[in-house]
């Protein structure tokens, strides 16, 4: 699978604008991320604040994907997820607003593929598209098509897409693969189970059963508009990446936005769960035993608190 190398200066630069250029040049081209990941929020509120109609938010918001994915090709971002529609949209949202969400994304899609491949963009999907309609689908599947041979950023958009049913999917998967094993052998699942299949089934197993098993897992999530909350995006994926939230709503949101939150993650120390010998404030050798501290402990509590404990 194609996909820029980010260890390089990116030979697009000239295309950021002049306030684009001046906060990329704060940046380490050479950490710039694998993978960034969006949570788009913020559309309606857009809307309501202007006392305009929710779909002129969705409309507007449309528009930020599009200067967000040319600045992201321009610095060589190898991976770009947008979390653009969630099961819980298909399922909770009106169904006017939905099938105007649909019409939006055949209209982007359509209109944009000429620009995906100016930029050298590759369009890639997650979710359970199949639920979506079906010219949907097939409009999707031409855009894939159209841009597969390009080798710049990945564009993944995350449509009818949830977590929890990723997970379940990935599940799903695995045991549907397991049960083809066992019919290929002549032999139950179970018989597979007892003779260590089971053993098997680890962190490698269940990413590579994801959607998202032809990409590293999010650096960075951004999420718009302020919210503290992750809304079900990626929750296996984002175990140690950083979190950048800003109140900007989606359809105020633009490229110099994306580069801004990236030089904030560069500013991070990312440890994922450990740390170096450089932030101990303790020497091992010089603990003292537990038990001496057991004693400073028991004299330092009144007999009253020990005949209570």
């Amino acid at each position: 699978m194609p996909s820029p190398s980010p260890n390089r200066v990116p030979s697009r630069l000239h295309e950021l604008s002049p306030e684009e250029q001046s906060v990329y040049r704060q940046l380490d081209p050479t950490k710039i991320p694998q993978h960034v990941a969006i949570i788009m929020d913020g559309n309606g509120r857009w809307a309501g604040k202007r006392a305009l109609k929710r779909f002129l938010g969705h409309q507007q918001g449309a528009e930020s994907v599009q200067y967000v994915v040319e600045t992201a090709s321009r610095i060589d971002l190898p991976f770009l997820t947008l979390y653009a529609f969630s099961l819980e949209n298909n399922l909770r949202r009106p169904k006017a607003e939905v099938s105007f969400l649909m019409k939006l994304l055949k209209s982007y899609l359509i209109g944009n593929v000429k620009r995906m491949n100016d930029n050298n963009v590759r369009m890639a999907y997650i979710g359970r598209t199949y639920d979506l309609p079906t010219e949907v689908q097939e409009t999707m599947q031409w855009a894939s098509e159209a841009t597969a041979k390009n080798t710049g950023t990945t564009l993944t958009l995350a449509l009818n897409y949830g977590a929890r049913s990723e997970i379940v999917d990935a599940f799903r998967k695995i045991l549907t693969n397991l049960a083809a094993e066992a019919h290929t052998r002549g032999c139950s699942v179970e018989d597979l189970l007892g003779a260590g299949a089971l053993d098997s089934l680890d962190e490698p197993t269940i990413s590579r059963a994801l959607y998202t098993a032809h990409m590293p897992d999010p650096d960075l999530i951004i999420r718009t508009s302020g919210e503290q909350r992750i809304s079900n995006f990626l929750l296996w994926q984002i175990a140690y990446s950083e979190i950048f939230v800003t109140d900007r709503l989606w359809p105020d949101f633009r490229g110099i936005h994306l580069l801004e939150a990236l030089v904030n993650y560069q500013g991070r120390d990312r440890r994922y769960g450990g740390l170096s010998d450089a932030h101990s404030d303790e020497k091992i050798d010089t603990l003292q035993p537990v038990s001496e501290l057991e004693t400073e402990i028991a004299t330092e509590l009144n007999p009253h608190e020990l005949t209570r404990r």
